[in-house]
């Protein structure tokens, strides 16, 4: 029971992390998203939130996603006149996206992810070992 345990915990674990990779895999292919109209807002980046959850059944704590949010802070702003999203004063925001920050987010992710890998794999060698003693 235990074993089957970790590998339900493994693999919500990899749920998750999946889910994270592909909020970061939007955020970075919007990084130089501009409005489509001057003044506008251009892309908005965008976060995950994880909360423990008791599956009854089992008794194991499993992470889920509680929500997807927006980062509310700034974006920034670039003196581009010509530009067709520049605002009358000659600005353009860009998103609030910071590459260096997204791509430290996903290797995170990564580890994370392929840490619950190896978690599932060594149970279910356990549980193969086991059958075997039994045969």
């Amino acid at each position: 029971m235990e074993l089957e345990n970790s590998l339900t915990v493994a693999a919500s674990g990899m749920r998750v992390q999946a889910s994270r990779l592909r909020v970061v895999a939007e955020n970075l292919a919007n990084a130089q998203a501009t409005a489509s109209t001057p003044g506008g807002d251009p892309y908005r980046r965008k976060v995950i939130s994880f909360a423990s959850k008791l599956d009854r059944a089992t008794g194991a704590e499993l992470v889920t996603v509680r929500r997807y949010d927006v980062d509310r802070s700034d974006f920034v702003l670039r003196y581009l006149p010509q530009h067709p999203a520049a605002d009358e004063r000659g600005y353009v925001k860009f998103p609030n996206v910071n590459p260096l920050i997204e791509l430290m987010d996903m290797r995170e992710a990564q580890r994370s992810y392929e840490a619950n890998l190896s978690v599932l794999r060594s149970a279910r060698d356990m549980l193969q070992r086991t059958i075997d003693l039994l045969r």
